[in-house]
């Protein structure tokens, strides 16, 4: 190492200390690290905090942030040795509440289209882009941006009062 190269340090899990190493490599290393960390962040199976990404070398199998994401059905999950698999808790609580949700959106698109007679047209603008802008909405309606966020306000305000809120 010569001595105009900047001196870097990685953190090794296994030995429990920082390494003093190259520019090149540190970045080859960090370079890894990062990819590893972001793949198993992607797959929910990496909580390490932003604060502590210094720490990733890419060795998960020693990471306390670590988890392995997956969970059997079959597999005890408390004292008694009952499993996922047997309780009736899966299929009921989710139906129910797909059965629900499905049920209240319902609702307030009926209520939408009451309360706008271009609610279908408003409808189909968010299914197409979901971040369609209300400004490229009202646009689209013929309708001043400031009038048509002051309608959906009253319109989120109305469909408050559906939900319970």
């Amino acid at each position: 190492m010569s001595s105009n190269e900047k001196t870097r340090f990685i953190y090794l899990h296994s030995l429990g200390e920082k390494i003093p190493v190259t520019e090149e490599e540190y970045q080859r290393f960090s370079k890894e690290a990062t990819r590893i960390r972001k793949y198993e962040q992607y797959h929910h199976r990496c909580f390490c905090p932003k604060q502590f990404n210094w720490k990733c070398d890419g060795d998960c199998d020693v990471c306390e942030y670590h988890s392995t994401g997956t969970l059997s059905l079959d597999a005890g999950n408390c004292e008694e040795g009952t499993s996922l698999y047997d309780s009736d808790l899966i299929a009921t609580s989710c139906m129910e509440n797909i059965v629900e949700d499905r049920i209240l959106l319902e609702q307030l698109i009926k209520r939408f289209r009451e309360l706008d007679p271009d609610a279908d047209r408003i409808l189909d603008m968010w299914a197409d882009d979901d971040k369609v802008s209300d400004r490229k909405i009202a646009e689209a309606l013929g309708r001043p941006q400031r009038t048509f966020a002051d309608q959906m306000k009253r319109y989120r305000d109305e469909f408050r009062k559906i939900r319970g809120y």
